[in-house]
């Protein structure tokens, strides 16, 4: 529950965190200058109201995966439990998806810049990069059962392919959207403030994606048990 609680807190700060960057406890009325056009006060509203509801769907994620990290912790009291061993591959992995994300960083300032011209090659690298991080964790799953770490024999395994296959799962949704958002690229008649709020949404996406996948990857390396000890001995 302290995790649940902690994972909970944080998705928090960073909601709040985004709204104090996007002024919505200003005060307009105390702003001076020239009113926009009717067409740029229609369309002002979409991109926070978007951005919301990112960032809702991402908390419900969070919950998520946070329930199941609990989860986690209570079974490994079980007698029955030994640790899945962690594959080598899941460095490489790590190192992908960070580049991935790094890659999509990369656009989202190139877009925010309107330097069109170099756009589709931060997005491709970043959709590349994602597709092969895909593919690393099926491999690491058929290392794993090849060497007899099956699903059904250990607990520790079944937890395993379950949070992998579920941050899995999410990251091939972030490629359906990021997919778009390439092809979006080289149409002439999409409008580039649009253009700009698909490459930050999916940015934004891939930053959490990348937080939770380290913060699964601490748990399945054994350091979150280390950690809380710490923790522990720090509160007392």
């Amino acid at each position: 529950m302290n995790v649940v609680l902690i994972f909970l807190a944080l998705i928090g700060g960073v909601v709040i965190w985004w709204l104090a960057g996007q002024r919505l406890m200003s005060k307009p009325w105390l702003e001076t200058g020239t009113a926009p056009p009717a067409t740029d006060r229609q369309e002002l509203p979409s991109e926070p109201a978007v951005k919301i509801g990112l960032f809702v769907f991402l908390g419900v994620v969070g919950a998520l995966f946070s329930l199941s990290v609990s989860a986690y912790f209570m079974r490994m009291a079980s007698a029955d439990w030994w640790a899945t061993p962690v594959p080598r591959l899941l460095w490489a992995n790590t190192a992908v998806l960070v580049l991935s994300s790094g890659a999509l960083e990369w656009a989202k300032r190139e877009a925010r810049h309107d330097r069109m011209e170099s756009l589709p090659l931060a997005l491709a690298a970043a959709f590349s990069l994602a597709v092969l991080f895909l593919i690393g964790q099926i491999q690491a799953w058929r290392e794993l059962v090849s060497a007899g770490y099956v699903l059904a024999d250990n607990p520790a395994n079944s937890f395993f392919y379950m949070l992998t296959g579920l941050h899995g799962l999410h990251i091939l949704g972030g490629l359906v959207v990021l997919g778009r958002t390439t092809v979006r690229v080289f149409a002439a008649d999409v409008p580039r403030d649009r253009l700009r709020l698909s490459v930050d949404l999916s940015a934004i996406y891939s930053h959490f994606m990348l937080a939770v996948w380290l913060l699964l990857f601490v748990l399945f390396a054994g350091w979150a048990n280390d950690f809380i000890d710490l923790c522990r001995q720090l509160i007392s």
